[in-house]
């Protein structure tokens, strides 16, 4: 419902400014006044749109990061805020600020470092097992839910992304400070519990 009043608000926009255009053709829109309008539409585009790249590339990315967190709140695989620590103790938080994608790559190194322990701590042997590989076998022994399984796939894909030099977004990485240690400290007590 809420997209189709975005849709047609935007149409009805559109008809306005054809209407505009119609009244007084004489009127001029100059290129910065056509930019300056889609960065004030934008913003309002959120919900319609995975990701937008511009030239130079500047890319925008809104929807993966916040529904992937949304799945593993659901899936139980996010511990409460309230218990995990607000100074960083991760080295992922610590190089944030200077370096977006090897912050996130950090998180992923760190994800799978817990499946592997919590592979282990079950006597499974992945031995030279991708994550993908991991995340599976931890499924198949009932470490690991479908759900949470599904969940940690979509977050190991984001993360990848950014591994292989993806464009990272700031809100990315606001993202992974507040979602990673939740994570984690969700993964450590799987670990812990076995």
């Amino acid at each position: 419902m809420k997209i189709l009043r975005i849709q047609t608000g935007i149409s009805v926009f559109a008809l306005l400014v054809i209407a505009v255009h119609l009244i007084w053709p004489s009127l001029a829109i100059d290129r910065i006044t056509l930019t300056l309008l889609i960065i004030a539409i934008i913003p309002w585009l959120a919900p319609l749109f995975k990701s937008l790249e511009f030239p130079g590339g500047w890319k925008i990315e809104f929807q993966d990061l916040l529904k992937a967190k949304d799945k593993a709140d659901k899936a139980g695989l996010l511990a409460p805020s309230s218990t995990v620590a607000t100074a960083p103790q991760y080295s992922f938080q610590v190089i944030a600020e200077n370096d977006p994608n090897l912050a996130l790559a950090g998180l992923r190194i760190e994800i799978e470092k817990r499946l592997i322990q919590l592979a282990e701590a079950k006597g499974i042997h992945v031995q030279s097992a991708s994550v993908i590989r991991l995340m599976r076998l931890l499924a198949e022994h009932g470490v690991l839910t479908k759900q949470e399984h599904s969940v940690l796939a979509d977050m190991i894909g984001l993360l990848s992304s950014a591994v292989h030099g993806a464009t990272v977004d700031g809100r990315a990485v606001d993202w992974a400070m507040e979602v990673g240690p939740r994570l984690l400290k969700s993964l450590d007590n799987k670990i812990s519990a076995e």
